[in-house]
């Protein structure tokens, strides 16, 4: 008797001390660290939104708050409702003056694709800024969660989200630990562009078993010379770019018939809007590049 008395009192005192610490340090569901490692905070959920690049576009319609923004950039080009969003800039070069005639009350920019001094300049007027900057799998699928918590729609980001992981980890299981292909991506020609082990396309290709050749270079998406892709000489070349239609890069290799990807017709193309943004259709850029991967493999068991 006496002993459930004391349970009792414990669990009370409990409560007690978690509402006495609730009360002084109040908790909002609209706090989120963005991928700048800030603390961001709305007082409510965000209604005015610019998105300024077009994976945060895309990612905003998937999570069910697409029709919340108010202005983007060149190239927020999916869904098909995003083509008619008034434009803001580029994500390289954005307009201060259009994005404060929209009186957002978020904005959503891209860490290392947008100008720093414009968005500081709009932090500096009282606006919210959050970063965004997804480099791993991993990334992608927790910005989703933070920014359905920034907009009220943390419900249907989570969903997003969990279906995005399942379909990752569906891949890596199926080709992660298939025989090695090495590979050249190229993100663009002229300058001749590559990316190294940070970027999320080089996550990519380890999930379906290739090796990115020039992992090691230190810069996010360096530049390089013809040379050096063919002293490293790739099982396979892939391109992307910025056109959906643009293969053509890709072709020009041919010139060069003493690399291993062109004597075995290993030239790939993706479009680049499902791998080079940061959203969950690169599921479908992935399931594409994989293919292309085990088209390398069967092409040296049967060569």
């Amino acid at each position: 008797m006496i002993d459930s008395v004391f349970i009792r009192l414990g669990v009370a005192s409990l409560f007690i001390l978690a509402a006495s610490a609730h009360a002084s340090t109040p908790i909002t569901k609209l706090q989120v660290i963005d991928d700048k490692g800030r603390l961001v905070s709305l007082p409510q959920a965000a209604e005015r939104i610019i998105a300024l690049a077009p994976h945060i576009t895309e990612n905003l319609y998937a999570i069910g708050a697409g029709e919340r923004i108010v202005g983007t950039v060149s190239y927020s080009d999916y869904p098909a409702a995003a083509e008619q969003i008034p434009r803001v800039g580029g994500y390289h070069q954005i307009d201060l003056e259009g994005i404060l005639a929209k009186q957002p009350d978020l904005v959503i920019a891209w860490r290392s694709g947008n100008p720093q001094a414009p968005l500081q300049h709009l932090e500096q007027l009282g606006i919210t800024v959050y970063y965004s900057e997804p480099r791993r799998f991993a990334d992608v699928a927790d910005n989703l969660r933070r920014l359905g918590q920034l907009t009220g729609t943390a419900l249907q980001a989570e969903a997003v989200a969990q279906r995005f992981e399942a379909d990752i980890e569906q891949l890596r299981n199926r080709y992660g630990e298939r025989a090695p292909v090495s590979v050249f991506y190229q993100i663009w020609e002229q300058p001749l562009m590559t990316i190294n082990r940070d970027h999320l396309i080089h996550e990519a290709i380890a999930t379906c078993g290739g090796v990115n050749v020039f992992a090691d270079l230190p810069r996010l998406a360096p530049r390089i010379s013809r040379e050096a892709v063919l002293e490293r000489n790739p099982d396979a070349i892939i391109g992307g770019g910025m056109g959906e239609d643009n293969p053509e890069w890709i072709q020009a290799w041919r010139r060069w018939p003493q690399l291993n990807a062109v004597a075995h017709n290993q030239l790939f193309f993706i479009p680049p809007s499902l791998l080079q943004r940061h959203t969950v259709r690169i599921v479908e850029g992935m399931t594409m590049l994989c293919e292309q991967l085990d088209t390398v493999r069967h092409n040296r068991e049967n060569g």
